[in-house]
């Protein structure tokens, strides 16, 4: 099996980047497999982080949003929103840690 070439952090060569470089650019990987990854260096006793790179020029245009995926999303946060307990928009995300709006959660 054939490893992957490894570059330090900030020295990977022109024609290569990362997911978000590529979303920058307004680009996507489009189905292509990682050629490459960037390294940096650990920090005291954190592992060093990694992240992988693709070809610029086999990268694809990001998809345009439609109108029902931005229905679709509008909607999946408003539910977000929704106390499962009192059933009240609250105007904020419900947090997963409380699983309920802080008023709620502070008198169960």
């Amino acid at each position: 099996m054939a490893t992957l070439p490894v570059y330090p952090w900030h020295l990977a060569p022109e024609g290569l980047a990362t997911r978000r470089q590529l979303r920058a650019m307004g680009l996507r990987p489009g189905g292509q497999s990682v050629v490459a990854e960037i390294q940096r260096p650990r920090r005291g006793s954190r592992p060093p982080l990694v992240g992988y790179l693709y070809r610029v020029d086999q990268a694809k245009p990001v998809r345009p949003v439609t109108p029902g995926r931005t229905r679709a999303l509008a909607a999946a946060l408003q539910a977000r929103r929704i106390c499962p307990q009192c059933r009240q928009d609250r105007g904020y995300c419900i947090p997963r840690s409380l699983g309920a709006c802080v008023p709620c959660a502070d008198n169960p």
